[in-house]
C-alpha cells in the first residue's frame, strides 16, 4: 500500500519540485497540493493523507495553526505525519512540541527530503494512518524532544542528554556530549517546559541539568559554585544558592 501524501506549500516552484519529489518515490502517492493553510486543513480532513509536507509561513492559517488545529479534533485516531518544509529556523522548538516528525529548512537538498519521508515512515510504523498519539503532547507536559541545527542538518535532541542552558537575549546553547547547539529561542522558551526535578535555573541565563552536575562548593560569598561533568563552571544566585543549603541533608 503506498503512502497518501498532501503537500501544503504556497509558494508554487517549492510545491512543484516537492510534487516531483514525490512522485519519484514509488512508494508515495501524491493525492493533493494546497496553497494556504485553510485549504490544507479542508484537504486534511476529507482526503485524509498518510502524511503531510507543510510549509509554516502560509496564507490563512500557519502551518503550526494547522497543525494545532487537527491536535484538538476528534478525527476517530486519524493522524498524519507531518514534515515541516520552511525557511524559518526559528519555529522549530514549537514544531517539535507539536510531534511533527521532521523539520526541513529551505534550502534542502532532495537526499535531506528522502531522509525525512523515510524517517517519517519508521516513526510511524506499522501504519502511518494509525498513529493517534502523534499530537497528543500538550502545552504542560515537560518537553522530551528539541530540535537543534548542526552542518546544514535539523535532527532531535533528547532533552535528558542536555547537560546545561545558557543565554542571551536572543539565543540559547544547548550543551550536550562535547557539543554546544544555538537555538534561536530565548532560555525562558524552554523553562516554562522542562522538567523541573531535574532541571534547576541557577540564575537568569542559565539552567543545569542535576544529572550532570558533579558537586557544588560555596566561595567566599557564600554562592555556590556548580561543577558539571563537562568541566563547566557556573556561579549560582545567592537566592538558588540559600535554596540549595537548605535543601541539602
Amino acid at each position: 500500500m503506498k503512502t497518501r501524501v498532501l503537500i501544503a506549500e504556497d509558494e508554487a516552484l517549492a510545491a512543484e519540485a516537492l510534487a516531483d519529489w514525490v512522485q519519484q518515490l514509488p512508494h508515495l502517492e501524491l493525492v493533493a497540493v494546497c496553497a494556504d493553510g485553510e485549504s490544507a486543513l479542508a484537504q486534511i480532513r476529507t482526503l485524509r493523507p498518510d502524511l503531510v509536507l507543510m510549509d509554516i509561513q502560509m496564507p490563512g492559517l500557519t502551518g503550526l495553526q494547522v497543525l494545532r488545529a487537527l491536535a484538538t479534533e476528534d478525527l476517530g485516531g486519524f493522524k498524519p505525519a507531518v514534515i515541516f518544509t520552511t525557511a524559518y529556523d526559528e519555529h522549530a522548538l514549537t514544531a517539535f512540541e507539536l510531534h511533527a516528525v521532521d523539520y526541513l529548512l529551505k534550502p534542502f537538498s532532495h537526499e535531506r527530503f528522502v531522509e525525512a519521508v523515510e524517517h517519517a515512515l519508521q516513526s510511524a510504523a506499522p501504519a502511518l494512518g494509525a498513529t493517534a498519539d502523534a499530537l497528543q503532547q500538550t502545552g504542560s507536559e515537560p518537553l522530551t524532544r528539541v530540535l537543534v541545527r548542526d552542518q546544514g542538518k535539523i535532527f532531535p535532541l533528547q532533552v535528558e542528554a542536555i547537560e546545561h542552558l545558557r543565554s542571551d537575549n536572543k539565543y540559547t546553547a544547548l550543551a550536550s556530549r562535547g557539543r554546544s547547539f544555538l537555538v534561536r529561542l530565548p532560555i525562558a522558551s524552554f523553562e516554562q517546559r522542562l522538567d523541573p526535578a531535574r532541571f534547576l535555573r541557577l540564575q537568569r541565563s542559565c539552567i543545569v541539568n542535576l544529572d550532570f552536575v558533579e558537586s557544588m562548593t560555596p566561595d567566599e560569598n557564600s554562592q555556590l559554585i556548580v561543577q558539571m561533568q563537562d568541566g563547566t563552571r557556573i556561579t549560582a544566585s545567592r537566592e538558588v544558592s540559600k535554596k540549595l543549603r537548605e535543601q541539602s541533608i
